[in-house]
């Protein structure tokens, strides 16, 4: 395998194995796709967004960010305060049991709202930072220059596959999530989830 493509895949391979989890923009794109709702509009701003913040960590801004303690713990501040916000309304939606019905058949929010939504999950969302200007931009940082666009483009390929799957695929569930009790396993899971990781992330900032 020549080196471009070699660096291609290390790129689709780092970029795949940080994208299969449960977060706060996993869910959010589930969810639009469930709802049937801007999903080419939110695929678009998740998948961009991933491109341009993985473009600058392999560029160095991982290193800058790495001196500038001050920042960090600003923006870990700023992360905890949206996980457990996230966390706060996903238990709500689960103690109120909203089904398919209220969630993906209810009133539809305008694009703007959705746009606005899809922003916050991603840029107030720390753990987005972490993998793509801190973790994809450490091991980018490795590859010889004159292969870190094809590194780059094999992340950002992963992006494409995962979002574009996650988004238009949702619709496949829709039979399984017309039931209440499947929301309720939904965002009680993803309340649980986000607490834990707001928590994990508040005894960072504060050891830091």
């Amino acid at each position: 395998m020549d080196p471009q493509s070699s660096a291609w895949l290390a790129g689709l391979s780092l970029g795949a194995s940080l994208l299969v989890a449960v977060g706060a923009q996993n869910t959010f794109v589930l969810r639009q796709g469930l709802r049937r709702e801007h999903v080419g509009a939110v695929v678009a701003v998740c998948l961009g967004l991933d491109a341009i913040l993985m473009t600058l960590g392999v560029d160095g801004v991982a290193a800058a960010l790495g001196s500038h303690r001050a920042l960090l713990a600003t923006m870990g501040g700023a992360g905890v305060a949206f996980l457990l916000w996230y966390a706060w309304q996903a238990a709500r939606r689960a103690v109120a049991g909203q089904a398919l019905a209220t969630q993906a058949g209810g009133t539809a929010q305008p694009l703007r709202v959705v746009l606005l939504q899809a922003l916050a999950c991603t840029l107030l969302n720390p753990h987005v930072y972490l993998d793509t200007l801190l973790l994809v931009g450490a091991v980018g940082a490795q590859q010889a220059p004159t292969l870190r666009p094809a590194f780059i483009a094999g992340c950002v390929s992963a992006s494409a596959i995962w979002f574009v799957g996650l988004g238009f695929g949702a619709r496949l569930l829709a039979p399984v999530f017309a039931r209440p009790a499947a929301w309720r396993w939904l965002d009680g899971g993803v309340a649980v989830t986000m607490g834990l990781l707001g928590l994990r992330l508040a005894a960072g900032v504060l050891r830091a």
